[in-house]
Parts: structure tokens; sequence; C-alpha cells
């Protein structure tokens, strides 16, 4: 026997072998529909007894393994029916003659046959015949299970009759010798009259005997049969015999311990009445031979009545010694090495039972026996076969990856050189059936929720022989999907050299049939999700950005929080304007790496986004890169991720898929549109004041109670009229005493222009001054003489007169350590707020605010180094005198009310006499300060 049947079991022991076949031209679709209708009579309830038969169908039977029927019964052709077409009476005798032909190819071991007739009509249909059914077409046969009901009974019947005349053989000594079709030449020319001989006969019949009891549904009976059979084979080291009877045994104790079947069907058999009766009968584990009454035996050996050997047989095997008697049946097959297919086939049913019994390794054991049989010369689809069926099986015992091993290999047989048109879709077929094997899947979100798991080797060969399994199919489509899986999943074990190849083939399909993000569907209904390259760039942080990085700040702002995945931003976007995305992403491939057409994927407003094109250098670190776009829509935007294109692949990339981003969105209020203006001033810009969050600054330096003018200039670059426009200051916290206002300036002029259309500008002019208090430095004051008087505010005898260095009368005033000392710089600082609004965001009581910092470094200009008076001749006035240095680099011009002016040169000290008329002495202090102070008012330069 060449051909092996991989979807043997042990219950098909108990079946008797129907063969459904076409004869003639019989459209394909409909010949299966019959086929179907027939093969669901699996089982028949005889008619006035309580057994059951079992029938297995096949529509292909090689006609050479029919010759193995007396070795074992159920691989015996014992029905034909034919399915046919005549349409016309002149047609009907060629097809009676054909099935007669067809009859003839199992005609030795058939025991009845029908032809099913499908299109004829008239006379000829009208005959009674019991070998024959006719119907109209294929869609008018109501009783077709009817009809195959009624040809199995009949099996039986013919079945039983064997089954009585082996079993009540009255031939004498002279029972016919069973043979397998390769030992009738060793037979010739034996001694037949030897008491060896004889044994050999008495046991391969007792053995076919025991084979007819289990399909006619006698499974006692079989198991006494079996169990002489056995022993008086082993007598005569009939191996071959031997390992059939105990393959019989095997096979019914299998049927009494798993009614349910062990071919992992979704119908369990329905277990015979029979076998259920004997159910309370099963003995204890461990027996295993028969005890034989040599009485009980006719002088052939067969006895016709068993009932006394039943009764005293160990009839069932126990599960374990199931396995062991089908071990020591498979060793007897070895022997043998015609019998490799036998030997095949038992180690495919010894693995069926260990896998209901889950023994696993046991059962690896027989399938690792099975890989070795040698079967001879097999065709490629032999093999294809063979190698499927040992994937299904080590499924079955749960090894997944020995079983995607062998399916692989199938797969790779299907393309074998040797085969003239290479099979690549069934390898690809194949190929797709090993992924669970191997711990692969094809959906990419199931890689990233841990660790890696498999062997990143083996699945990386896998994947690419997919890829090149769909580019032989023609599909580039499918080479490009499972390329680019390969590379955003498997980027981390691939090489230097391996990223550079894969990206370079990636390049190369994408060029023929660029990737997208659309699922393809397969013929078999297997989809393949679309693959986002969210590792090319890896992107570390996504963070929106807020309009106060684009010049100005957007108010009536809230925060909060919707779920732990999406958030709500802290600032709104305005309905637009440009608005920005940061992301830090970084290039994880040996070379450059190009990225296109990026932007933002968004949804729940109308979203214009404006792609950008990135060159990230090699493995170049954190990189920044800023996504724009602009809302055309109010509304709540929500920023799910970006897209790319990268190597001739669109993706969409979501944040939920990103491991550097805990986030799956992030959700933007986008605000009515509003006015929008862009501040020039006159002065250069400067660094921004440290302590405040400001749009722009301006620095500049200024003398002590200098006045300079700033210009500062707005442009509504937006598309919405400026409606209002407010202008606030804030000086910053100072411990400088000031005098009179820092900025001081007047918004009716601009107030004037408003609304200011989108293009225009205003112009607001603001003055700086700068007037502080220089006075109270140390070692610049001296007292004005011994009489008591204070000097600005301070009394003689007060703490800080005390502590006041004396003043060196022998330091010229004029030279340059003098100079430094009086170099003292005070800083001023304050903001300019612009508060403005128009537009649509005006009526939802929108606004925005422009912010500008003024920094001023003030650096004295005059100092008074002594203070003294002199009566005068009046007692209602007396002569103030002041010693004034010009602490400056310029030429100054001192004046006061009443006083001529004073000129003082650069670094130049003079007196200065001031006439002053009072009332009373004791308000001396005031007077001098407000003189003072009415100096540094006038202050010019």
């Amino acid at each position: 026997m060449s051909v092996p049947d991989y979807m043997q079991c042990a219950e098909d022991h108990q079946m008797v072998l129907v063969v459904v076949q076409p004869m003639g031209i019989v459209p394909e679709d409909q010949f299966f529909r019959i086929y179907k209708r027939i093969t669901s009579v699996s089982q028949v309830s005889i008619r006035d007894s309580q057994r059951i038969l079992f029938i297995r169908y096949r529509h292909h039977y090689p006609p050479e393994n029919n010759d193995w029927g007396d070795f074992q019964t159920h691989r015996k052709v014992v029905g034909l029916i034919s399915v046919t077409s005549c349409t016309t009476a002149k047609e009907w005798p060629q097809t009676s003659d054909r099935f007669h032909g067809q009859k003839e190819v199992f005609g030795s071991t058939l025991y009845d046959s029908r032809l099913l007739v499908f299109g004829l009509q008239g006379e000829v249909a009208e005959q009674q015949r019991t070998d024959v059914a006719f119907y109209p077409s294929y869609d008018d046969c109501p009783d077709v299970e009817k009809r195959v009901e009624d040809f199995v009974e009949s099996i039986f019947i013919v079945l039983e009759s064997k089954r009585l005349d082996r079993a009540t053989d009255k031939s004498g000594d002279k029972i016919q010798l069973l043979c397998v079709p390769f030992e009738k030449k060793d037979f010739v020319g034996l001694d037949t009259d030897s008491r060896h001989y004889k044994k050999r006969c008495q046991g391969r019949m007792r053995k076919h005997v025991g084979d007819l009891c289990l399909q006619a549904g006698m499974l006692q009976d079989a198991l006494v049969h079996y169990h002489m059979a056995v022993e008086l084979l082993r007598s005569v080291n009939d191996f071959l015999w031997l390992g059939a009877a105990l393959e019989g045994l095997c096979s019914a104790s299998v049927i009494f311990h798993y009614p349910g079947g062990t071919a992992g069907k979704s119908g369990a058999r329905k277990p015979g009445v029979s076998s259920a009766a004997d159910a309370g009968k099963r003995h204890r584990p461990g027996a295993q031979e028969v005890l034989i009454d040599p009485g009980a035996l006719t002088t052939n050996g067969i006895s016709a009545d068993t009932s006394t050997e039943i009764g005293r047989a160990k009839n069932c095997l126990s599960q374990e010694d199931i396995i062991e008697k089908y071990k020591e049946a498979i060793s007897n097959y070895g022997k043998y090495k015609s019998a490799g297919v036998i030997e095949l086939e038992t180690c495919i049913k010894a693995v069926r039972v260990l896998a209901i019994q889950k023994r696993a390794m046991e059962a690896s054991e027989f399938l690792q026996n099975a890989v070795y049989i040698n079967l001879g010369q097999l065709s490629e689809e032999e093999k294809i076969q063979r190698y499927s069926v040992l994937s299904e099986l080590y499924e079955l015992i749960g090894f997944h990856r020995k079983s995607a091993f062998f399916k692989r290999v199938a797969a790779m047989q299907c393309v074998a050189p040797t085969i003239p048109e290479p099979g690549w879709k069934a390898c690809y077929k194949l190929l797709l059936e090993t992924l669970p094997g191997y711990s692969l899947s094809l959906d990419p979100k199931d890689f990233s929720k841990g660790t890696h798991r498999g062997w990143a080797a083996v699945q990386l060969r896998l994947l690419h022989e997919l890829v090149y399994a769909s580019r032989r199919m023609g599909n580039p489509g499918l080479s490009v999907r499972h390329l680019s899986f390969l590379l955003q999943t498997m980027l981390d074990f691939l090489s230097d050299q391996e990223k550079k190849e894969v990206t370079q083939s990636l390049e190369n399909y994408t060029s023929k049939c660029p990737g997208g993000m659309e699922v393809i569907s397969l013929p078999d209904g297997l989809k393949l999700p679309p693959v986002p390259f969210t590792k090319l760039p890896i992107v570390f942080s996504f963070s929106p950005l807020t309009v106060k990085a684009l010049d100005d700040i957007l108010k009536r702002c809230c925060f909060s929080l919707m779920c732990v995945c999406v958030c709500v931003a802290d600032f709104q976007w305005v309905q637009g304007d440009v608005c920005e995305v940061q992301l830090m992403v970084y290039n994880p491939m040996p070379f450059e790496l190009r990225v296109e057409n990026m932007g933002l994927l968004t949804s729940g407003v109308d979203f214009e986004s404006l792609p950008a094109a990135l060159s990230l250098p090699a493995e170049s670190g954190l990189y920044p890169v800023t996504l724009v776009g602009v809302p055309r829509t109010a509304g709540n935007i929500t920023i799910n991720g970006y897209h790319t294109s990268v190597f001739g692949v669109s993706s969409d990339c979501l944040l939920e898929g990103l491991v550097g981003v805990k986030s799956s969105g992030c959700m933007v209020e986008v605000v009515p549109s509003l006015p929008r203006l862009q501040l020039c001033t006159s002065l250069p810009r400067s660094a921004h004041l440290s302590s405040e969050d400001l749009s722009t600054s301006v620095s500049l330096q200024l003398f002590n109670g200098e006045t300079q003018q700033l210009t500062i200039t707005l442009e509504n670059i937006g598309t919405e009229m400026l409606n209002t426009l407010e202008l606030t200051s804030k000086t910053l916290s100072t411990k400088e005493k000031l005098f009179g206002e820092f900025l001081t300036w007047d918004l009716q002029d601009a107030l004037s222009h408003l609304p200011l259309k989108s293009g225009q500008s205003v112009s607001i002019p603001v003055n700086i001054s700068a007037k502080l208090d220089f006075s109270g430095q140390e070692n610049l004051l001296h007292d004005l003489n011994d009489d008591g008087i204070s000097v600005t505010g301070l009394p003689v005898s007060s703490p800080l007169r005390q502590v006041l260095k004396p003043r060196a009368e022998n330091k010229p005033v004029g030279t340059d350590a003098s100079k430094n000392e009086f170099n003292h710089v005070k800083t001023l600082e304050a903001v300019l707020t612009f508060k403005y609004s128009g537009g649509a965001g005006q009526v939802e009581g929108y606004y925005r605010e422009l912010s500008l910092g003024v920094r001023v470094d003030v650096e004295p200009s005059v100092f008074f180094t002594r203070v003294s008076t002199l009566p005068a001749t009046s007692t209602r006035q007396c002569h103030l005198l002041l010693d004034v240095f010009n602490s400056t680099e310029h030429e100054l011009t001192l004046s006061a009310k009443n006083n001529q002016d004073l000129v003082l040169h650069a670094s130049e000290c003079q007196r200065y006499t001031h006439t002053h008329t009072h009332t009373h002495t004791h308000s001396l202090t005031h007077t001098e300060s407000s003189f003072i102070g009415e100096m540094y008012c006038c202050l010019s330069g």
C-alpha cells in the first residue's frame, strides 16, 4: 500500500468504506452537493437489531489500497455509489455499461452498489430497479438520503452473512491463509500441513473475524477474537498480522473508552447500543491478556459461540495499556518495509488517542517516529499532505512551534524546484497559518503591549518568506504591507546593514505600489491591518503650543481633565490662526531619514494641516519638530496624532500607539476669530525680563532725570477688524524711590483710528522718564555744620549719620577714584499690556493681550557732595551753599528757580549758591529738600 490516509483514526476500524464517485461529465459543484447529502448518512440503526452500522465515505480511493482489505477490513471498499448525468434514453445504455465498468475496479470486494442518474425522464426512468435511482434534476431529488439508508442496510446484510460464514467455517483443518499483497510470493512452496502453518491461518482468520465483528457492531465479540488472535499469532512469530491484531484490539478498546471519537470532529459519534450495554463490564486498569479455554475452540480454531470466551476474557484494554499495545504494534510493523503506510497511520491513530488523554510528550514520540518512516518515492502533493498533517497533529497536542515548523516545510514544498508550476498561493496561505506558532501576529498593535515574544531570528526569516511569496503571487501591495510590518516590529533586531537592505527593498516596492493605511482583505477572509511607522521616526513627546508662543495671549481660559486618556489643554486656539504642535523625535536608522508630508491628524472641527518635510540625521538624538495647521471653524478640536510618508509608505500614527506618549489625544478649544496684532518698537528688541512671560522686550539706558520717547507700532496682521484697544502699565517691584511717572502716553490718537482693518497700523508714543533719588548712598552727603541741622530729613543724631564715613579732605574730587565712587547704576522695569479684541471672538467675550517689557538702566547725573548754609543780611533769608559734582562724561546745565544756570563740564565740581527766604528756622530741612527736588526736575544735558 503506497498511499496513506492521514485522516485515519481508531474508530475508522468499525466503519465500512463506501466510495462515491462521479461518472461521466458531472458538474463539480452539483456532485459535491449530492456528495454532502450522501455523507450526512454517517450511521444507520439496523432494523430488527440493536446494532448500528457506521459508514466512511471517500470520493477518491486508490485501488491498490483495496488489496489490503483482508489485512484490515475497514480498508476494503464494500460499497460504491456513482453519480452521473443522463439526459436522453439513447445515452442510457452507454451510461449503464460505464457503471458496470466502474464496479469492476472494486468488484472483488464490493458488497453492493448504487447508481444515481440525474436528468433522465421517460420510460427508462420509470423502471423500478434497486441498484439505480432516477431523478429529473439535481434540485429535484428528495429521497437521496432514504435510498442511501436502504443501500447501507443491504451492505449490513452482506457483512453479517460474511461474519457468520467466517465464524462458522466448517472446512475442517483447511482454513484459508489470508495474505497481504507482498506476502503472496513468500508463501509459495510452504508446507500447508505443518502445525505452524495452521496456527498462522487460525490466527489471521481469528483477527479477520474480529474486524468483521467490530464493523457489524459487536464490540465485545471483536475484543475476544482480537485477544485470541494475538495469542495465536505471537506463538508463530507472525509479526505483521500480530501488529494488525494488536491494533484492532487497541481500536476496539478506544471505541469502548471514547464513544465520542478521537478525530476531533464537532459532532460526537453516537455510541452503539452494545457499547452502552457493555459499559458496566469495564475491567480494572492493567488488564491485558485473555485467558483462552482450549475446549472452547473447534478443530479449526474458530468457535461458533463466543459467549463462554466473553465471560472468561479480560475484554477491554485500560487507557494506559492501549498506548503500550500501540507501541508494540508499531514495532511489529517496523519490521516490514512494505508496511510503512500501515505503521504511519497507526502512529497517527495513537497520537489522536494521546491527545485526548493529554499526554503530549508521549504523543510527540509517536510523531517523531512518524517523521522518519520511509514511504519511498512520494509525489510533491503527498509530501505537502504529509507535512501538513504532521503540523495539525503537533497543534493538536499543543506543540505550536513544532506545528508551525512542519507547516512551513509544507509551504516550501509547494514551491519546490521540481514542481513545474509552483503553487505560490498555497505557499503563502500555509505561511500565514504558521504565524501563531512563532508568536507572530500581523497586527502591529500586538507588538506594543510589552516585551517581545518568540525567536526574532525565525520571525524575521518567516516575514521575509511572506514578502517573497506575495511578490511571486503578483501582489506587490502585500509585499509592501509585510515589509512595512517587518520594519516596524523587528526594527530593534535588525543590524545596520539589514536596515539599509530592508529600506532599499521597501523603496523599490513602493515605487510601483505605494503603501497606505487601507485594510488589505485576502481571498480567504483574512484582513491585514495597516502598519503605521510609529518608529520612523520615534516620537518621545507631543505637545500642542499655546498661542502665547505666537506673541500674544488668549484670555478666558479653562483647564480640566476629561479622562485619563484624553486631556483638555489649558489654553485656546483661535479660528483662522496658525496653530503649532511641537514634537521631540529621534531617528533610529544608521542613515539620514527623509520624512515627507508630515502633518497633524485631528477631529472635531475643520482643520487645514500644513504638511512639513524633514531630513533627520543618522541616529540624530532628540530633534525638535513643529507641525502647524489652521483651524477653519470654532469648536473643540482633538489632536489624535500625525501622518507621515516614509520610504513611500503613508502612515497615520495615533497617539495611543506611541510608546513615549501617554495620552491618546489632546483636546483644544478653538474660539471664534479675533484680530491679531504685531508689535514693533523704535528701539531694538532685547532679552525678556526674568520674572515675566512677555511677547517682546526693549531696554535702554538713561541718566537720572532724563526723558526719552518710545514709539510703539501696532499692525493688524489678522483678518478681523480691531474694535477695542486698551493700554495699561505695571512697574515691577523696586526698592528705588521714584519721582513722578515712569511711563506716560496718550492713547486718544490711536483710538481715533479704530476700527483698524487688516493690514493697517497705528503708532503710540510712550514717554520714559527716569527720576530716582541717589542721595541716600554713603559718603555722598555730609553735615551742613555743627548746629544740628538735619540733612535730607535725617537728624544729626540718627544712626545713619553715625555710620557715614567722613569725607577724605585730601582726595581730589575730579580723580578717577572719586569718579568711580559715584558710578552707581539703578534699574527700572515695567510691563506695557495691550488688551484688544474684535470680530466674532469679541461677541463671545474673548480678547487678546500683547505685552511689552521695558527695562531702563539709570545712571546718576549730578551729586551734591557738600551742603552748608551761611547767614544772610536779613534774618528772613539765608544762603544755601551746594558743591555740585557732574559724574557723567557730558556737559550739563543746572537750572533752579530764580537763579542763573550753572554749566558743569564732565567730571567737574562747582559750588552753587542759592539765597532762600524762610519764616522759621525749623523749616530749613523741608526747604532744602524741596530745592534739591527742583534741581533734579530741571536737570538737562
